[in-house]
C-alpha cells in the first residue's frame, strides 16, 4: 500500500488555480522529488498535504486514512512532518529547547503550553538522540538566531523528526547552502530514508534531486506534466521546455 496517495488535487485562490487535478503516490522509505519552475504549485502542494490550506477538490490519503479535511496538528500527529523553505526556529531559544518543544508535542494540550517544554525523561532522552542524529551536538546550547544557515537547516529537520513522522516533507532543504553543506545534508536525508521514513523533496538544485531520488514528479503552472526516473525526466521534452526554458 502506498504511504501517500493524492488524487485529482486542485486549489484555487480567488479564481486563480494554483493546482489543477494533481495526482501521484509515494511509497514508504522512498525519496520522491517534486520539481518545477517558480510558481508551479510545489509549496502549495506541501501546504495542502500538511493541512495549512484545504483543497478545492481532490483527496489525500495517508496510510489508508483520509487527511485532506484535518487540521495541521492532527496531520502531524498522524505522522507527517515538514520543513519550510524559510527556516522557522524559535529564534531566542537554543537548539536543544527548540527540539524539546517539538518532541513533547503529544503532551501539550495547547500551543501556549509548549513554551513550558515537557521534562519527562523519555522526552529529554529523545531530544539528545535527535541532536546526535542530526549532527547538532556542538550547537546544542547555542541560541538559534545566531546559527549559520546550514545548521538552521539541520535544526529544522531535527524539529520535524521530533514529531516521529512516517512521511517528511522537505521544502528546499539545500537552498542557500555551500557545496560542502549541501553534500552533508544529502547524506543526512539518505540516513533518514534508510530508517524507513518516506520523503517528499522540493528542490531547485538539480544535482541534489538527481542524486537522491529514484522518481520525480514535475509540476508546471499547477499541473503535473511528467513523472518518472531521473533519466526519464532529464530527457523529457516537455520538462526541458517548461523547467529549463529551452525548446525541445
Amino acid at each position: 500500500m502506498p504511504l501517500l496517495e493524492i488524487t485529482d488535487l486542485s486549489k484555487e485562490f480567488d479564481g486563480l488555480r494554483a493546482l489543477d487535478r494533481v495526482g501521484f503516490s509515494a511509497d514508504p522509505a522512498e525519496i520522491l522529488g517534486v520539481i518545477g519552475p517558480n510558481g508551479a504549485g510545489k509549496t502549495t502542494l506541501f501546504n495542502i498535504i500538511s493541512g495549512i490550506f484545504p483543497p478545492t477538490q481532490g483527496k489525500i490519503i495517508f496510510q489508508g486514512e483520509m487527511i485532506y479535511l484535518l487540521k495541521p496538528h492532527q496531520i502531524s500527529r498522524l505522522g507527517i512532518g515538514r520543513t519550510f523553505q524559510l527556516v522557522r526556529p524559535f529564534q531566542n531559544l537554543d537548539v536543544e529547547t527548540n527540539i524539546l518543544v517539538a518532541s513533547g508535542h503529544s503532551f501539550y494540550p495547547s500551543f501556549r503550553k509548549s513554551f513550558t517544554p515537557s521534562q519527562k525523561p523519555e522526552v529529554l532522552e529523545e531530544v539528545q538522540k535527535l541532536i546526535d542524529r542530526t549532527g547538532l551536538r556542538p550547537y546544542a546550547r547555542q541560541i538559534s538566531k545566531n546559527l549559520p544557515l546550514g545548521i538552521k537547516k539541520r535544526l529544522e529537520i531535527a524539529r520535524a523528526l521530533a514529531l516521529k513522522p512516517r512521511l517528511l516533507l522537505l521544502d528546499e532543504p539545500s537552498g542557500g547552502l555551500r557545496f560542502e553543506e549541501s553534500a552533508q545534508l544529502m547524506e543526512l536525508i539518505r540516513e533518514i530514508r534508510e530508517e524507513g521514513i518516506g520523503i517528499l523533496l522540493i528542490e531547485h538544485n538539480m544535482q541534489v534531486i538527481m542524486d537522491l531520488c529514484k522518481r520525480i514528479v514535475v509540476l508546471d503552472h499547477g499541473s503535473k506534466i511528467a513523472e518518472g526516473s531521473p533519466e526519464e525526466i532529464r530527457s523529457n521534452p516537455q520538462v526541458i521546455q517548461a523547467y529549463l526554458g529551452k525548446e525541445s
